[in-house]
């Protein structure tokens, strides 16, 4: 079950004014992280998961950016702190990996020294004691020839490699919360495999807290304790990830499960795709913003914007008012066939697609387990 709570998130808003008009990137967020566990937050991109992250870190700079609410990392809100204080606290007791490492690099100064600098400034080192630890964790993530490597440059390596470099960075002072936003993004699939182990299993051996940010629940899938599914800027739904898997509440967790690639299926299905986009975050719906993409969507959806709910003891959320497997969400579902609205037709016709034992569309409720 994890220690003790580590951080905890309370009704989190960022706003972002623009000469559009107001941004609502991230409405109303609240989840609680206990020490030793791991967290995916999922979603497409703009729906707010990378703007929470930061949100909790402190990076979302600008006179026009706007946070409310409260994050309590050990008992002290990151929101109420300092610019000073928040320095104090990165890189040692948080620390973050972006989604390109030459965000967290300087390309003008060799990978080695970035570590022994990162070490001496925080640690208050000796150089000798720091370029040997900076050694060591170069080795630890796996830089092959770690020692005649120590030397090079960020652009005489290969983007796994520099990503490699950026987690030994980040764990260089022994961080309690670590936050890795889309990591693997920009590297090739076998990369990409490679460094999420890497950090699933620095994450274990630490015992350290891992906050996941991706758009693709592949990646937290058996490596993620908990998720979150983040779309316009709200939880849609919360669960531990087994169950996100196993018993998915929210037609959007739905969609995107439909969208992962699997084995079961014949060669050439085609992959059942979200259909519209998400709304413009200057100009949102009324109800729940989902709603003009759901397959299952009925007039209350677009009236009222439901609350995300607790769906048992197990800490499974969601919002919704026509939940996966539900009656009223089969009921809904026909109606839509029948009216021969285009969201649900795309499902049916995904669903009559995959015909394969044992996934998603052979369920006898509809849903996804």
């Amino acid at each position: 079950m994890g220690g003790s709570e580590i951080l905890r998130v309370e009704d989190l808003h960022t706003s972002f004014f623009l000469p559009i008009g107001e941004l609502q990137a991230v409405r109303g967020v609240s989840f609680s992280l206990r020490r030793g566990r791991s967290l995916g937050i999922v979603g497409e991109s703009g729906s707010g998961k990378s703007v929470l992250a930061r949100s909790i870190m402190g990076l979302n700079l600008g006179s026009n950016v706007k946070t409310s609410g409260s994050a309590f990392f050990d008992g002290r809100d990151l929101l109420a702190l300092s610019r000073r204080e928040m320095r104090s606290l990165w890189g040692t007791e948080i620390a973050m990996i972006f989604q390109d490492p030459m965000t967290s690099l300087n390309p003008m100064v060799k990978i080695g020294r970035q570590v022994i600098e990162h070490l001496r400034q925080h640690k208050k080192v000796g150089r000798s004691e720091a370029k040997q630890t900076a050694l060591d964790l170069l080795n630890e993530v796996r830089i092959p020839e770690a020692e005649s490597r120590i030397d090079r440059l960020p652009h005489e390596l290969s983007g796994g490699m520099r990503q490699r470099v950026s987690i030994a960075s980040a764990l260089a002072c022994e961080p309690s919360l670590l936050f890795a936003d889309e990591p693997t993004t920009a590297l090739d699939v076998t990369v990409q495999h490679q460094i999420l182990n890497l950090l699933s299993r620095e994450q274990r051996q630490r015992n350290m807290t891992m906050v996941m940010v991706t758009h693709d629940l592949g990646v937290i899938a058996g490596r993620t304790d908990d998720t979150l599914v983040m779309y316009a800027g709200k939880v849609v739904e919360q669960a531990p990830t087994d169950e996100i898997f196993e018993k998915t509440q929210h037609p959007y967790t739905e969609a995107l499960m439909r969208s992962i690639p699997r084995t079961t299926h014949a060669s050439h299905t085609p992959l059942a795709a979200i259909t519209g986009r998400p709304p413009v975050a200057t100009h949102l719906p009324v109800g729940c913003a989902f709603s003009l993409r759901c397959p299952y969507v009925q007039p209350k959806c677009n009236e009222e914007d439901p609350p995300l709910v607790s769906l048992g003891t197990s800490g499974h959320k969601s919002a919704c008012w026509y939940p996966v497997g539900s009656d009223a969400n089969r009921e809904a579902f026909e109606r839509n066939l029948a009216d021969r609205l285009p969201q649900a037709l795309a499902v049916a016709e995904a669903l009559d697609a995959d015909q394969s034992p044992g996934t998603p569309a052979e369920l006898p409720d509809g849903g996804i387990a």
